[in-house]
């Protein structure tokens, strides 16, 4: 079994060279949890739920305690993260679904996708795990970009060991439909392996996104991680037991994949990012630490997620940051990492010289966006913005904006909205610019 300590070897905390030296380009290697809350890692404070792969991840790298999800829910923050554009101009604002009345994005033809410009230096890129950007062509992950897709092309499965969603099977190789043995946690990881040994010896760099359907609902463990957690902590109610136990098998799993790029000698030149893609989903027992809300909400438990990015000799381990940073922001730094120009019009900016050096990043808004149906939301979008400590809320679409200061109120509890009308205004101009630029983005099928 991996430990922290060896994590921490030789291949995961080189030493630091100078700015100027010369690097080969890095491997890429992006891990995304589904519906992890910040507060249910062990490297951000939990006791409960035990998670030594990924905490000693983070420990190897840095580690963000200020990292938001570009949006509440899955596709919208997984569009953010391979097109480097807030959600809406990448055109998904809300969930990409089987049935096309209940559908909220489809990812914007001709938008260039990271695997695509990561080519442009040599790369060979694959997923393995969930999709979520596209249920049939041409938006599947090989007509996007992808040289390799071994994984789910839909949203959440009804059944971790049936793999279907609405009795369809979306579990593909490539573009054949497959069927497969097993907890999907298990063969999205086994898939991630296989592919590391593929690329074993290789000489072109590759570029691999493991995307996780765990934690996401069912909460559905394997029964040997569900009676773990029970022999150690019998007081734990079923449902906090059953996501920790789902949890610790994610964490597992990544701690086989982190083996397995040390084994193959991959390890030392790859920059590693691990996120979430929103908050904990409070009603499964999720914990978003001291924050206010959780999925679904644009509080600070809805979009404030787990991150953090190792690279060895480039990013000093054991370091942390309270820079504010966004899922967007991976595509421009991997780009700068991989020694290819990113799209000129993406929002997202490079973290290299953050994770290197600390250096500070620029001032900016940062804006979230979903858009959903049901009778809670009925196809409207909601927003929230953030200029310094001011963050100005809509936690849906019917709901009265909200002005909040993270400084004095991390909280989120003293609604500042109607002593502070002028910043109320300024943040909701601001917000209607991007709405305008955002409007030219389709997002739905013809």
């Amino acid at each position: 079994m991996i430990t922290r300590r060896s994590l921490l070897n030789a291949a995961f905390a080189a030493p630091l060279p100078s700015e100027g030296a010369d690097a080969q380009r890095p491997n890429i290697l992006i891990i995304l949890a589904d519906d992890l809350g910040i507060g249910d890692l062990g490297a951000y404070g939990t006791r409960d739920i035990r998670t030594p792969h990924i905490d000693a991840l983070l420990q190897a790298g840095m580690q963000f305690d200020n990292f938001y999800s570009n949006s509440t829910v899955c596709s919208p923050t997984r569009a953010s993260l391979l097109t480097g554009c807030y959600p809406d101009r990448a055109g998904v604002p809300g969930v990409i679904r089987t049935n096309a009345s209940d559908n909220w994005g489809r990812l914007a033809p001709g938008l260039p996708l990271l695997p695509a410009v990561l080519k442009k230096a040599g790369y060979h890129a694959a997923i393995c795990g969930k999709w979520h950007l596209g249920l049939e062509s041409p938006d599947t992950p090989t007509e996007r970009g992808f040289d390799h897709f071994h994984g789910f092309l839909g949203d959440m499965m009804d059944d971790y060991f049936h793999h279907r969603r609405h009795n369809r099977n979306y579990l593909r190789n490539g573009l054949q439909e497959i069927d497969a043995e097993g907890h999907a946690t298990d063969l999205f990881t086994r898939w991630a392996v296989d592919y590391l040994d593929s690329r074993q010896g290789k000489p072109e760099p590759f570029f691999l996104y493991l995307a996780y359907n765990a934690p996401h609902t069912p909460i559905q463990p394997t029964p040997q991680s569900l009676e773990r957690v029970r022999r150690r902590d019998p007081s734990l109610p079923a449902k906090r037991a059953g996501l920790a136990a789902l949890i610790e098998h994610m964490d597992e799993s990544i701690g086989m994949v982190l083996e397995r790029l040390k084994t193959n000698g991959q390890a030392g030149n790859t920059l590693i990012f691990f996120s979430s893609d929103n908050g904990g989903e409070l009603q499964s027992g999720a914990t978003c630490g001291p924050w206010r809300g959780g999925k679904q909400d644009l509080f600070e438990g809805g979009i404030r997620v787990p991150a953090g990015a190792v690279w060895p000799g480039r990013i000093a381990p054991a370091s942390r940051s309270a820079a504010r940073a966004m899922t967007m922001d991976v595509f421009a730094t991997v780009c700068e990492a991989a020694g290819v120009a990113a799209p000129p019009a993406i929002d997202g900016v490079p973290l290299l010289s953050l994770l290197r050096s600390h250096a500070v990043l620029p001032e900016r808004d940062l804006i979230w966006v979903r858009r959903e149906g049901g009778p809670r939301y009925r196809g409207r979008d909601y927003y929230a913005i953030r200029r310094g400590d001011w963050k100005l809320l809509q936690d849906g679409p019917f709901a009265p904006y909200q002005l909040f200061n993270l400084k004095d109120d991390p909280g989120e509890r003293d609604d500042k909205a109607h002593s502070h009308p002028g910043m109320v205004q300024a943040l909701s101009a601001a917000l209607a610019q991007h709405i305008q630029r955002a409007g030219r983005t389709p997002w739905q099928r013809g």
